[in-house]
């Protein structure tokens, strides 16, 4: 029995040739919650992401790590914590390898700026 994980017509590729095709955003209604929904090249190792947010005074509003995802395409939500809550964000996304005791191998990295006061989706280009 053979398992295709992958769609025939996308070659999985090695680190240095993984990628966020697309990052994408859903302000929630409340504007203090953000999906962060990523689509990834497909993979031969899977990769971690690290996200961050900081609001226009460059205070940290939220972040979170994946590790070692199995999938390449998915959405988490991140809960904003900062306290002074501002009108612009930034996220930065990293894609990226790492093994215990070993440094971390950046392969991709996105950045971008959103208006939290527009409740919906966002597509980061």
């Amino acid at each position: 029995m053979h398992i295709n994980f992958y769609d025939e017509f996308e070659t999985p590729k090695p680190r240095a040739e993984v990628r966020f095709n697309k990052l994408g955003l859903y302000i929630y209604p409340d504007k203090r919650r953000v999906a962060v929904g990523f689509d990834i090249t497909p993979f031969l190792e899977p990769p971690s992401i690290e996200v961050t947010l900081r609001n226009s005074a460059g205070e940290p509003a939220g972040s979170l790590t994946v590790i070692e995802t199995n999938q390449k395409n998915f959405s988490l939500t991140v809960h904003l914590r900062d306290k002074n809550p501002t009108e612009v964000y930034e996220i930065t996304a990293v894609l990226y390898y790492a093994k215990p005791g070993e440094p971390r191998e950046v392969v991709h990295t996105r950045t971008a700026s959103f208006v939290i006061t527009e409740p919906g989706e966002q597509i980061l280009e």
